[in-house]
């Protein structure tokens, strides 16, 4: 009898900036999957693992969970003086193109343009290896139409170098088809994050979160309503606050976790209020719990390319209340059936829609419900099944 003979699987480059919590389970799955050879390369170089400080949250930030762990990856060497993925000199790495050379990939995906060495990769291989792209950019934000005009022709030639490109939700591809790409160069392949993770020991998560309502003199009854992530201004949490205290009733809560430029100026003016409560931002770790403690989440952003912190909360059974200027929310919430969304600058709006939560906060539980229903296709599973037939 003669030899089988494998097929080796094809080679897929990944290039993006930096291990962050939402894409390293991802590429461990694509890679456990084993349909696809895959590698990572971080562009940000070694110094990425060194504790950043964050200025959104005013603080350092280390993520409790492994992020380097299942997959392949390297970090290339990054010359920029000011090394980061905040402005477009930030990431230059003159080895990048000799390193994916040598690895003989079959094809990249690029995780975002917008900096020197991303761009260069897709000018240097354009029409010789598929290149497919992958972000979360959208249009809502209202811009200068001269400036809207030079943009969108500087965009369309950058997506000219593109083969594929996923798109993450809605807007997201009404942004790529405005800016170029047509509709057979797009594939859905959902924003997601960790669903599964999540979800494991929901029932010892859920404890944990009622006995930490408790503690800080929330009743079992009462309806919380939870905002987590940075306290600046475009998270409009002021706005938020105003909202709340004009329409609770007494019988509600408002929990805001996070840490960040306006932290101190709204805990001088709102911190001795019993029904607002303060929590300091929380780890990856603590967040299956911190969204369990909620009836319904809250995000009043006044822009926000997608808001994967729904995502979350949904998982963990969460209503929504979203503003209309977070691209998941044309997505993610089904008004009426698991939340509003609202505009995040009509105060009058979000109270009615604040005020109707509280009159049926029966029905939280219900909508809770049909939230993790809606979420559950939104997975990295399905992720990994666009990438593998692209691949093919």
């Amino acid at each position: 009898m003669g030899e089988t003979k494998y097929k080796p699987l094809k080679k897929l480059a990944i290039i993006t900036t930096h291990p962050i919590q939402y894409n390293a389970p991802l590429f461990a799955l694509l890679s456990k999957r084993g349909f696809v050879d895959v590698k990572v390369f971080y562009t940000w170089g070694e110094g990425v693992l060194q504790n950043k400080y964050d200025p959104g949250f005013g603080k350092i930030i280390k993520w409790d969970i492994p992020l380097l762990q299942g997959y392949d990856y390297c970090f290339v060497n990054n010359i920029a003086q000011d090394a980061g993925s905040h402005h477009f000199k930030g990431i230059n790495n003159p080895t990048l193109i000799k390193e994916l050379e040598n690895y003989e990939a079959d094809a990249i995906l690029i995780y975002g343009w917008a900096f020197k060495s991303h761009l260069k990769v897709l000018r240097h291989f354009h029409k010789k290896i598929p290149l497919f792209f992958r972000g979360d950019s959208i249009s809502l934000k209202q811009i200068n139409p001269l400036k809207q005009q030079i943009r969108q022709l500087f965009l369309k030639w950058v997506y000219a170098h593109v083969n594929k490109a996923l798109y993450v939700g809605t807007h997201n591809k009404n942004y790529y088809l405005q800016n170029g790409l047509q509709s057979n160069q797009l594939l859905f392949a959902p924003h997601a994050i960790d669903n599964e993770r999540f979800l494991r020991n929901e029932k010892e998560n859920k404890a944990t979160a009622m006995a930490w309502r408790n503690e800080i003199g929330i009743l079992a009854n009462d309806l919380v309503f939870l905002y987590a992530g940075k306290l600046d201004a475009n998270k409009n949490t002021r706005f938020l606050i105003d909202a709340f205290l004009a329409t609770n009733d007494g019988s509600c809560h408002l929990v805001i976790a996070g840490n960040g430029e306006l932290e101190n100026g709204l805990k001088k003016e709102y911190e001795e209020n019993p029904n607002i409560h303060f929590l300091a931002f929380q780890n990856q770790q603590v967040m299956p719990v911190l969204y369990r403690m909620a009836d319904v989440f809250v995000l009043p952003c006044l822009n926000e390319t997608w808001g994967l912190s729904i995502n979350e909360a949904m998982v963990c059974g969460c209503a929504l209340l979203v503003s209309k200027q977070a691209g998941a929310a044309i997505d993610l919430v089904k008004e009426g059936e698991n939340g509003f969304s609202f505009d995040p600058v009509n105060s009058i709006e979000l109270k009615e829609r604040l005020l109707f939560m509280i009159q049926n906060k029966d029905l939280m539980n219900t909508w809770g419900a049909v939230s993790v229903k809606e979420i559950e296709d939104w997975n990295y599973t399905n992720i990994c099944l666009v990438i593998e037939t692209l691949m093919k």
